[in-house]
């Protein structure tokens, strides 16, 4: 199994949605478990690593973002 490589302030593509229909979480925190918020509703979850990672389906880095934001 490949180790997704993120970092505090990376958007996290999910393979499942929340509830709330979004399936991008924001980074928070980083140890043995991970604080995300749901880019949708701003709901606050602390997950464990493992879980995590295994439900990622892409990383959107910090340093991708802002760069599109400069463009624009």
């Amino acid at each position: 199994m490949e180790i997704k490589q993120f970092a505090v302030g990376d958007i996290l593509e999910m393979k499942k949605q929340h509830p709330c229909g979004e399936k991008r979480m924001k980074v928070m925190r980083i140890g043995s478990d991970i604080r995300v918020i749901c880019l949708g509703c701003g709901r606050d979850m602390t997950v464990a690593r493992e879980k995590l990672e295994k439900n990622i389906r892409k990383v959107i880095s910090c340093n991708e973002i802002a760069v599109k934001n400069d463009k624009n």
